[in-house]
């Protein structure tokens, strides 16, 4: 079959199925595109003579694509994906902190991307970022230590070996990650004759690894010498859909579970066995028991800081068994590995541990730790004759919502709020990047996860968190929800800047500077507060502005009967109302000495609590 590569790169796409609950669906549910010279008039064209099959939503700003793919994947957990495509340059260039994130989240996204001429002729080209020691080497080379997969298309016929193996990448449960092919201009219109059964059909299924014998008996040992054993469930037992058997297997051998940011929605806030989540935004009971485990039953997490406090909330001799599908991940600090899928290892683990149980006193003790917190998380998010603050904002959505809404967070002072004060209504229901602690995520990983969610529940909603300084960050993508009619509720709160970030220079001795807009030294006029709910109407979308939590609600369930985007905006203090309970403690790098005594202070303090860190091996 005669076509160029451009049209081969769609018509394979097109082609490939996955199958899902024993229906096959298109691994890639469309795509995220801006076109340029360097991939509108080739690429363009075969997306084209495709677009039925692979629709194309046109995005606003290169990095919100990959977030919004971002967002889609994790909502299908890693079953289905888009794939974004840039032009040559800034274009592709864009995509770089996306990219990122989707590589620290461990999430599939395929990049088609512009690349220069290969044969030179024209060089320099516009947009070419000359190399004056290796004219080999570009700004797609950038891509390279951010995605797991990466190639450059240099022939027609490389696409033959190299589209399998980006997919075979991108559906891998291990190595899952972002996928890059860099498309050279004049490549991408060349002709090929390529053999038609590459373009048939193809059906994939997401493989399962089983656990090895060895490493489960080892595994069993130790549990079994358990006396105060905990779960920490993280994103990759959602991925792997093992929900159930994590559920089963608490409650058979009665382990108390925690779990992670990515991990928030395992389990119903109400299981009598969810101690809470865990780590610097965590809760008191899950790390008051986290910091008395002796054996730490560690499923689908990679360990990242905010899970470990930096490794302070764990008891020296504490032991960790790592259930985990990425061989990196499960050997991480003195881990006893079980490298294998989630589901099919809490299986084997469960049914070789024999009649282990937790001794009663420690479940007990975790469930009243939990009653504790529950208690405090009541007072928090309850409002009266107090400043407004996040906590009052999440509790009034989280009464008002649906059993099903999504909600998305991510970077900021949210994600630790929302961690701390939400309470689970369904499972998977809760989506806060923070793999790369990404500002400017939320309406364009919401807007993608509204694409999958229309796509399977059209009647449930998308809810976002967002603070201000993350809605000036990225917000175009309110244009391309009101665009698409994929709705969405913003709820805006806005504190006057950065107030997190001034939160730790605070904290750390030192003065507010160039966080909150009102302590911004280059600001030569007097700071105003942004129009948030006008700049919302002027790119299509309902908005109101609401002065506390009894409007916020009124305002809140007003959105939920709307079909049409809504933006919600509340101000809230910088200084009070924030989560004061439930943080460990998170190793950040602190002046060892300061002309402020302030500084050294709080150096001082805050290494005082360095003793509690775990050492890597």
């Amino acid at each position: 079959m005669t076509m160029t590569t451009a049209q081969a790169i769609v018509r394979w796409m097109a082609n490939q199925f996955i199958e899902i609950d024993g229906q096959q669906l298109r691994v890639f549910g469309g795509g995220f595109g801006i076109f340029g010279h360097g991939n509108v008039t080739c690429l363009g064209e075969a997306l084209y003579e495709h677009r039925d099959e692979l629709p194309l939503y046109r995005g606003q700003n290169e990095q919100s694509m990959g977030f919004a793919a971002a967002g889609y994947a994790k909502y299908h957990l890693r079953q289905r994906m888009m794939f974004c495509t840039a032009s040559a340059g800034p274009g592709t260039s864009n995509l770089l902190t996306s990219a990122a994130l989707a590589h620290a989240n461990r999430l599939p996204m395929l990049m088609l991307c512009g690349d220069t001429f290969l044969t030179r002729l024209p060089d320099p080209v516009l947009q070419q970022l000359e190399n004056f020691g290796d004219p080999t080497f570009g700004v797609n080379d950038a891509f390279k230590p951010v995605t797991r997969f990466w190639d450059r298309i240099s022939h027609p016929a490389q696409i033959l070996q190299s589209l399998p193996h980006a997919l075979a990448t991108l559906l891998d449960p291990a190595d899952c990650g972002p996928a890059f092919i860099a498309l050279p201009q004049d490549v991408q219109g060349w002709v090929y004759d390529y053999p038609s059964v590459f373009f048939e059909k193809r059906v994939h299924r997401i493989r399962r690894t089983g656990p090895d014998a060895n490493e489960i008996a080892d595994a069993v040992k130790l549990l079994q010498s358990a006396k105060r054993p905990m779960i920490i469930a993280g994103g990759g037992v959602q991925y792997s859909q093992a929900v159930s058997e994590l559920t089963d297997f608490a409650e058979g051998l009665q382990i108390p579970v925690v779990e992670t940011i990515a991990g928030r929605a395992n389990m119903l806030s109400t299981h009598p066995l969810n101690i809470g989540p865990v780590g610097v935004t965590g809760s008191d009971s899950a790390n008051a028991i986290a910091e008395q485990a002796d054996v730490v039953v560690a499923i689908g997490t990679r360990l990242q800081d905010f899970t470990t406090g930096s490794w302070t909330a764990f008891a020296q001799d504490a032991q960790f068994i790592a259930l985990n599908v990425g061989r990196y991940d499960a050997s991480k600090h003195r881990s006893l590995p079980v490298v294998a899928d989630a589901r099919l290892s809490i299986t084997a683990l469960h049914k070789a541990v024999g009649d282990y149980k937790t001794p009663a006193t420690w479940t007990e003790l975790a469930q009243a730790e939990r009653k504790k917190w529950d208690t405090y998380v009541a007072q928090n998010v309850a409002y009266g004759n107090r400043p407004n603050s996040y906590a009052q904002a999440i509790g009034v959505v989280n009464d008002r919502c649906d059993k099903n809404d999504r909600v998305v967070a991510a970077a900021g002072g949210l994600p630790a709020e929302v961690t701390a004060n939400w309470r689970t209504l369904s499972i998977g229901s809760v989506d806060v990047e923070f793999g790369y602690s990404c500002m400017g995520y939320e309406i364009s990983g919401g807007w993608g996860a509204r694409i999958a969610q229309a796509e399977q529940h059209a009647d449930q909603d998308t809810i976002i968190f967002i603070g201000d300084g993350s809605y000036m960050m990225l917000n175009s993508d309110i244009y391309s929800s009101v665009l698409t009619e994929k709705k969405l509720i913003v709820v805006v709160l806005d504190n006057g800047g950065f107030a997190v970030i001034n939160k730790l220079q605070n904290n750390t001795g030192n003065e507010s500077f160039n966080n909150l807009i009102k302590d911004t030294p280059t600001a030569t006029v007097t700071p105003f507060a942004v129009d948030f709910e006008a700049h919302a109407k002027a790119m299509g979308a309902d908005a109101v502005t609401v002065a506390n939590p009894d409007e916020l609600g009124e305002a809140f369930t007003a959105a939920k009967a709307s079909d049409k985007t809504t933006i919600i905006v509340m101000q809230v203090d910088p200084y009070e109302g924030w989560t004061t309970e439930g943080h460990t403690w998170w190793e950040v790098g602190t002046p060892h000495v300061s002309s402020s005594k302030k500084v050294s202070d709080a150096h001082k303090e805050w290494e005082s609590s360095r003793s509690k860190q775990r050492k890597g091996v």
